[in-house]
């Protein structure tokens, strides 16, 4: 399902084990781990310090977190500088080219992914 994007900025967020579309674009896999039965030419790019640190996921994923804290503690780890930089580099690429974000989460509301495509939104560079 796609993601609303602005004039901007085409920014979608999907499960990777979706088949995917022209409409796609270019797709970025985030997560921490490689899925499993994915083969690399289902991707474009990996980028792997966009997901949750393996410490969060797991927390999250055991039911310790909720939600709430989990969207908290992932925004103030896509604070650090390097994080900065990719979401700003995939920002970029969105302003040019649709950017579909990819996780193996079937659900998008409680996935990472739904996050940072608000976090790459955000950063899309501006028409003056």
């Amino acid at each position: 399902m796609p993601a609303p994007t602005s004039p901007t900025t085409q920014v979608r967020a999907k499960s990777v084990y979706e088949p995917a579309e022209p409409a796609d674009g270019r797709r970025v896999l985030v997560t921490r781990y490689w899925p499993r039965g994915v083969a690399k030419a289902a991707v474009d790019e990996y980028v792997s310090a966009l997901a949750p640190s393996r410490e969060l996921l797991h927390t999250f994923k055991d039911g310790a977190m909720d939600w709430d804290a989990f969207r908290e503690r992932y925004m103030v780890e896509m604070s650090a500088p390097a994080s900065r930089a990719e979401i700003a580099r995939l920002a970029e690429r969105a302003a040019a080219e649709p950017v579909t974000l990819l996780c193996v989460c079937r659900e998008d509301a409680r996935c990472h992914r739904s996050l940072l495509r608000e976090l790459v939104a955000r950063t899309a560079p501006r028409e003056e």
